[in-house]
C-alpha cells in the first residue's frame, strides 16, 4: 500500500494555482468572479492568485464586461506570448517541426523529408535539433522564451531521462532520444508516442473536447490509439497501452512490421492498404496514391473498411466509450470518403448496446496534429508547474 503523502501549506497553494490557471486557459476569458464559480476556491484566493500570475505577466487582462449593477468585471485570459512551445512530429516520412505560442497559434514551421525505408536515429535527432534552431530564427523568437520541446515518436516510450524508444517498424530497440536530443539542446524535452500526442490534441482542442471516456485513433502509415477513461490517459504498467494496431484480426494472417502476423496495422495502416491494393510502396508518394486507390473502385478499399470496422468494434466491446475520434493522415482520408460505411462495419461488429452509446468521429485538427499535440506536452508542463519559485511561502 502506498503510503500517504502528506501536503504543506505550499503544496495546496501551488495545487490552487495550477487548477485555477488550467481553468483559465481552457474556460477563459473569464473575470474573477467566474473563475470562483468554476473552480471552488475562494473570491480572497482568486484575487491574491490573479494578482500574482498579473504581475508575473502568465496572464493579461481581456477586456470588460458589464456586471448586474456593479462596475464593469475584468476579464483574465493566459498570456499567449508569455512564454513558447515547440511540438515536433517523427513520421515515416518526415520530421516536421513547428513553433507554438500558448495559445497555440503557429508561428512557424520546417519539414524534413525521410525515405520510408530509412529511419536513421542519428540522422532524426539532427533533424530535430536543426529545425529548432530554423523555427526559432523563422519567428525571431530567443530560445530563453521558449518553455520546451514536444517530440511525438513511433512506438513504446519508456520513462526517464533517456527518453528509451522502442518502435520495431523503424528497427528502433531501446533508442535513446533524450540523451541524444540533449547534446544539442538544453530546452527542456518531453518525449511520447504519436499516437497519444495527437489524442491530446484532439482531446484538448478537436473532436474530443469534452468527452471523459474516448478513443482517438491514428492511422497513418502505422497505426495506434489513445485511451482515456475518466479523463485519464491509460498507459498500463510499462507504458505501451493503445497498441491498438497490433491486436489480432486475421489468425495467421499478413505479416506485420512488427515481426507478428495478422495484425489490423496489416491491413489498414496505408502501407499496407497500398501493398495489398499492389501499388509501390517503398518511394513517398504515399498520401496521393491512397487517395487515387480510394476512388478506384477497388476491392482492397472494401475490405480496408471492414478489417477497420471490427477493429474500432474491439474498441467498442472492450473500452465501452462515449466518442471515437478518427486521425492521422490516411483516418482522414478513408474517413472523409467512407465515415458512413465504417460506422456501418463498426455496428455489424460490435454489441448493441456499447455500439448505441458510442459516436464515432472524425478529427477536426487535420493531420498535422501530432505536432501539435507534442507541444501540448510542453503546455500541460506550463499548467500544472507554473514557476514554483513565484509562489509565495507560507508565512
Amino acid at each position: 500500500m502506498a503510503t500517504p503523502q502528506r501536503r504543506t501549506v505550499r503544496d495546496v497553494r501551488k495545487g490552487n494555482r495550477a487548477m485555477l490557471l488550467r481553468t483559465l486557459y481552457f474556460d477563459g476569458p473569464a473575470s474573477r468572479n467566474d473563475l470562483t464559480a468554476l473552480t471552488g476556491l475562494s473570491a480572497a484566493t482568486v484575487s491574491t492568485m490573479t494578482g500574482d500570475l498579473l504581475s508575473d505577466s502568465i496572464i493579461v487582462e481581456a477586456g470588460q464586461v458589464d456586471s448586474d449593477g456593479g462596475r464593469p468585471r475584468v476579464l483574465l485570459r493566459v498570456n499567449p506570448r508569455y512564454g513558447y512551445a515547440i511540438g515536433v512530429d517523427v513520421a515515416e516520412t518526415h520530421v516536421r517541426v513547428e513553433l507554438f505560442d500558448l495559445g497555440m497559434t503557429e508561428l512557424a514551421r520546417v519539414e524534413y523529408a525521410l525515405r520510408p525505408a530509412r529511419h536513421d536515429v542519428e540522422l532524426i535527432a539532427r533533424h530535430i535539433l536543426a529545425g529548432i534552431d530554423v523555427v526559432l530564427a523563422d519567428a525571431g523568437i530567443p530560445s530563453e522564451q521558449v518553455l520546451g520541446v514536444g517530440v511525438g515518436v513511433p512506438g513504446i516510450v519508456e520513462s526517464g531521462a533517456d527518453a528509451l524508444i522502442h518502435a520495431k517498424t523503424f528497427g528502433w530497440d531501446g533508442v535513446p532520444m533524450g540523451s541524444l536530443l540533449r547534446a544539442g539542446t538544453s530546452l527542456p524535452l518531453f518525449v511520447d508516442n504519436g499516437a497519444k500526442t495527437m489524442g491530446q490534441a484532439e482531446l484538448w482542442f478537436g473532436s474530443g473536447r469534452g468527452a471523459g471516456s474516448a478513443v482517438i485513433v491514428l492511422i497513418g502509415s502505422g497505426v495506434g490509439a489513445m485511451v482515456i477513461t475518466d479523463g485519464v490517459t491509460l498507459r498500463g504498467v510499462s507504458r505501451s497501452a493503445g497498441e491498438w494496431g497490433h491486436i489480432k484480426v486475421v489468425v495467421g494472417g499478413r505479416s506485420c512490421r512488427c515481426g507478428g502476423q495478422g495484425c489490423l496495422e496489416a491491413y489498414i495502416g496505408a502501407e499496407a492498404i497500398l501493398a495489398r491494393a499492389g501499388v509501390e510502396t517503398r518511394t513517398s508518394g504515399w498520401q496521393e496514391a491512397l487517395a487515387q486507390l480510394l476512388t478506384s473502385g477497388s476491392p482492397v478499399v472494401e475490405e480496408t473498411v471492414t478489417y477497420l470496422g471490427v477493429g474500432l468494434a474491439n474498441l467498442i466491446n472492450l473500452v465501452n466509450p462515449e466518442r471515437i475520434v478518427i486521425g492521422g493522415w490516411a483516418g482522414l482520408l478513408l474517413g472523409e470518403r467512407l465515415l458512413p460505411d465504417i460506422r456501418r462495419a463498426a455496428g455489424d461488429n460490435s454489441l448493441a448496446q456499447p455500439f448505441a452509446a458510442t459516436s464515432i468521429v472524425l478529427g477536426r485538427l487535420g493531420p498535422d496534429a501530432v505536432a501539435l499535440g507534442a507541444a501540448t506536452l510542453v503546455l500541460e508542463q506550463f499548467l500544472t508547474s507554473t514557476p514554483a519559485a513565484r509562489i509565495p511561502a507560507a508565512g
